[in-house]
């Protein structure tokens, strides 16, 4: 069973349906970070995100969740909300203490089964377990319903999943934890399919027609880009387009109009820090993502 952790102090937790059809991943993010994200699809379905847009005062966040089933999948943020609540956790207004939580979804099989969907259960189960240890990687949270290859249709997907990878340089460091259930196929840094569509092909996806209309809105690559550098909020964003630049490049074709891909950022503070290359945690952001999309569907091959 292949195992990573985010590092910088950020906590992992997952929770995953007894069938792997759906879940949902909790991210919780040390304090005093600054976060942002990335748009790249036609259809995201969110929570909270306008507060993470430039021209907002917020700048930290508490959790980042990341959930199968789709819409309804968006009520798991109800747990963590409650279970930062109880922890003291959050911006402290005149009347209460208020967590943020942004959240994400992919729409799996839990969007059509009403007994599947991740709730505020599931979200309170993921922060119980969170560690800032080696988690699961694979078919599980968030990714246990994710598929991809889905360009010529759903009944030629295969499985996707969750990874995590990090990539490094001249003592700056990026990691990345991404959800993948693309339209698209995972492919490798030579160009070679992964993780691709079953479907007879003589070309590729690239100028292939759409899927049928309706797998059409089935789609998503969701993810999260981590570091820690004391990053203001228009250089935490960037960062979150270079991660999404790493779905670009692994994935083929990427950020279609029947995709909701979402990338978060969040830079954890760095109270030592000599200084950091924006330039370069751009790129290793686009490195650590690539990375991590290969790595969740890697425990599918074997």
């Amino acid at each position: 069973m292949t195992q990573r952790a985010l590092g910088f102090g950020f906590r992992i937790g997952h929770w995953t349906e007894a069938g792997r059809r759906t879940g949902c991943t909790i991210v919780l993010p040390p304090p005093g970070n600054v976060a942002s994200c990335d748009i790249r699809g036609s259809s995201p379905s969110s929570r909270e995100l306008p507060l993470l847009d430039l021209h907002r005062r917020l700048t930290e966040v508490h959790a980042v969740l990341l959930t199968g089933g789709s819409a309804f999948g968006l009520a798991a943020a109800d747990g963590v909300v409650t279970w930062l609540e109880e922890r003291n956790i959050g911006y402290q207004t005149r009347i209460a203490r208020i967590p943020i939580v942004p959240a994400a979804v992919i729409f799996d099989a839990a969007a059509g089964a009403p007994d599947l969907r991740p709730g505020a259960g599931a979200g309170r189960a993921a922060c119980e377990v969170a560690t800032d240890g080696p988690v699961e990687l694979g078919r599980v949270g968030a990714g246990a319903g994710a598929t991809v290859g889905k360009w010529a249709g759903f009944a030629h997907s295969r499985p996707g999943g969750l990874g995590i990878a990090s990539a490094e340089a001249e003592g700056q460091r990026v990691s990345a934890l991404v959800v993948v259930n693309s339209v698209g196929d995972v492919v490798a840094a030579d160009g070679s399919i992964l993780a691709g569509t079953s479907a007879p092909q003589t070309g590729g996806p690239i100028g292939a027609p759409p899927p049928p209309e309706n797998d059409a809105p089935t789609n998503t690559v969701i993810g999260l880009v981590a570091t820690q550098a004391n990053l203001d909020k228009r250089e935490v964003r960037w960062l979150a387009a270079r991660g999404s630049d790493g779905v670009t490049v692994s994935v083929r074709p990427a950020h279609t109009r029947y995709d909701g891909d979402v990338m978060f950022a969040v830079a954890g503070p760095a109270p030592d820090e000599p200084g950091h290359d924006l330039d370069l945690l751009g790129r290793l952001a686009t490195e650590a993502v690539a990375a991590a999309v290969r790595a969740g569907v890697e425990p599918e091959r074997r």
